[in-house]
């Protein structure tokens, strides 16, 4: 899969009609890797695009040549808002907004996550966490020198604190699509050496009725 990565300039542009079913392919498998992960078929794919599944086989040889060519666009835009979060003056606020733009990002699309976390790691998705390392521990240092984060956090524990926030949206994204960020809020207010002003909750606490809800989406995810 490796190779995928690498610009060939042998390549022959592909006609009209070949380019346009190539994109309807790479849209449908962006919506239903989203919405069910990567382990949706290349049938589901192709059932979802309105082609045939022969189409989608003569574009993309397996599941994982499809899965590279979507999200090598999309990991580097996570590798950029993190150099955003970055930006901000403020130690604190940039650590929010570097977990709230990735919290949305992955909430929303579970097929990235799997593709930043989950999935074994190829040279694309080296190079986004090569890149992604030294923005991330460099954020994390500047909120414990300024006394907020606490001292015992460091940079490897993001992306299993992401795990936690993914596992909260995607069993409850049938039911409160925007119940993680209650969770993340008070995911932060944890990390945080200062509590005496706790965050504002913007995301009122599910009801009983809803976690039957959620019970019902988790069980029919793990079967």
């Amino acid at each position: 899969m490796g190779s995928l990565w690498i610009v060939r300039t042998d390549e022959k542009p592909l006609r009209a009609d070949a380019a346009r079913n190539r994109e309807r392919i790479l849209t449908a498998a962006g919506e239903v890797f989203a919405a069910r992960g990567l382990d949706a078929t290349l049938d589901e794919i192709a059932a979802h695009a309105g082609l045939g599944v022969g189409t989608v086989y003569r574009r993309f040889a397996n599941r994982e040549e499809l899965v590279e060519a979507l999200f090598q666009e999309r990991l580097a835009q996570v590798a950029t808002l993190a150099s955003a979060a970055l930006e901000e003056p403020d130690s604190w606020v940039a650590l929010n907004l570097l977990f709230e733009a990735l919290g949305a990002m992955i909430a929303t699309d579970q097929g990235l996550f799997e593709a930043m976390i989950c999935r074994p790691e190829n040279q694309g998705r080296a190079a986004v966490r090569e890149r992604m390392q030294p923005i991330v521990g460099e954020i994390f240092a500047r909120a414990q020198a300024d006394g907020h984060l606490r001292a015992d956090v460091v940079p490897t524990d993001f992306p299993m604190l992401l795990r936690m926030i993914a596992a909260v949206a995607e069993f409850t994204r049938e039911v409160r699509p925007e119940l993680w960020r209650r969770y993340l809020a008070i995911l932060l207010d944890g990390l945080r050496v200062d509590r005496t002003e706790l965050t504002e909750l913007s995301e009122t606490p599910i009801d009983p009725v809803e976690v039957d809800e959620v019970r019902s989406c988790w069980g029919s995810r793990r079967r």
